[in-house]
């Protein structure tokens, strides 16, 4: 489009061959064309007139140190400038009409898929389905992205990918999660089943390019939820968004309360300074060689270079909220040592579900490469060999993942036994 001389060799080398005075005309059908940039096409007219280089289109001869020609010429380098802004005016147009119908047709993220009559729906892979349903369940259970991370990492949990590039376009790749992938998919209002236009707004670079900023929620153009089918509802989207940008706030006036950290203390992240309303912190000292919880509000002294508000012994605090604790929940002991077991139980099924699926995936791969090998010429020798070097590698993860899937299975019987045996105790102390 010539908007920007970044990455436009040929015009570069032009712009060069003027500067050094080897060039004695530069003729063109419409020379405006060369830069629709007025500070590219003005620097080029100024090369022109000092090494005295003519410029020459189909409506005549210029020069461009004559104040008339360059008067010209700078005349069209204008319009043709113009004529580039109103055709880009046109695109966002037609894009905007578009998405204000929802009908705007933006790449899916992966468990999400196009139909042949161009609806989104919902991947047919029950694999991938089971594992971006637990990312949502895991997250909400857990309450932090972080440690949902680290609880696919810890159960050796895959996570899908859709390549958009390369000679492996649109294939599935499972790979251990992200911090930022696992993000990406709690911010995503896609799958909550909504259309969403204008999540970023673009920003000219000054080397050329654009780049995209984030918008804040409230300001999306465009909001549209429940029009296509999606892994979980619009207010369980917003419930989540909430608690994301909580856990964002390092600390300040705004949070109120944060996700559990690593730590014996019982109340960390729920307590709030009695005399200015700040959250406060832990801090762990020895005791007879035991951490000892102390809650601290450094508000007023993290801000105002202040003193501490005050502090409260966790050893005093915790116990007598445990035994409240307790004495509230001892009439429902046996509906809550019920709920935990479901809730274990459940997450177990899902979990194995999860592998028993990645184990047939892997499965079908060695089937696939076992095919591709068997039908090559055994005397072609530079494919078979290829052929077999990847169907080995197939079954060898097949067999890596065999193998993991039975050391862990023991472990897995037995978690949800001693999940139910530890709220048991817990209810009947």
């Amino acid at each position: 489009s010539g908007s920007s001389a970044v990455a436009r060799d040929g015009f570069q080398e032009l712009v060069s061959e003027v500067a050094l005075a080897k060039a004695g005309v530069v003729m063109g059908l419409e020379v405006s064309r060369l830069a629709r940039n007025s500070a590219d096409w003005h620097r080029l007219l100024e090369l022109c007139a000092l090494t005295s280089t003519l410029i020459l289109d189909e409506d005549g001869v210029y020069d461009p140190a004559s104040f008339n020609d360059r008067l010209l010429l700078g005349l069209k380098g204008t319009m043709s400038e113009a004529e580039l802004h109103f055709l880009k005016a046109r695109m966002p147009g037609g894009q905007l009409n578009k998405a204000s119908r929802g009908d705007l047709k933006i790449g899916p993220p992966v468990g999400l898929v196009y139909l042949p009559d161009g609806t989104l729906a919902l991947d047919p892979d029950a694999e991938v389905q089971a594992a971006l349903r637990m990312v949502f369940t895991t997250f909400e259970r857990l309450g932090s992205a972080t440690r949902t991370v680290k609880f696919f990492l810890d159960e050796g949990i895959l996570f899908p990918r859709r390549l958009r590039k390369g000679p492996h376009k649109g294939e599935l790749m499972w790979a251990p999660p992200r911090h930022a992938r696992i993000l990406q998919v709690l911010h995503n209002p896609r799958y909550a089943g909504a259309f969403v236009y204008g999540r970023t707004r673009g920003r000219p670079r000054p080397g050329g390019g654009v780049s995209q900023i984030k918008v804040d929620m409230a300001d999306w153009r465009f909001v549209m939820p429940d029009l296509h089918p999606g892994y979980i509802d619009w207010e369980r989207f917003k419930a989540n968004q909430e608690r994301l940008a909580a856990n964002a706030q390092a600390y300040g006036m705004q949070r109120r309360a944060g996700p559990v950290r690593e730590g014996s203390a019982l109340l960390q992240g729920r307590v709030l300074c009695g005399l200015c309303g700040g959250r406060m912190g832990v801090h762990y000292s020895q005791e007879h060689g035991q951490p000892v919880p102390t809650y601290i509000c450094q508000e007023t002294a993290t801000r105002r270079g202040g003193k501490v508000c005050q502090s409260v012994p966790g050893k005093v605090v915790d116990p007598a909220v445990g035994a409240l604790l307790v004495e509230l929940m001892t009439p429902m002991t046996l509906e809550v040592t019920l709920a935990v077991q479901r809730e274990l139980e459940a997450r177990a099924a899902e979990m194995d579900t999860l592998r028993r699926q990645h184990i047939e995936r892997t499965r079908h791969d060695a089937e696939l490469a076992r095919r591709r090998y068997m039908k090559v010429d055994p005397d072609n020798r530079l494919v078979a060999d290829t052929l077999e070097a990847e169907w080995n590698e197939k079954l060898r993860l097949h067999t890596d993942v065999v193998e993991d899937y039975e050391r862990r299975a023991p472990e897995e019987a037995a978690r949800p036994a001693r999940g139910c045996a530890a709220a048991s105790a817990l209810a009947g102390a």
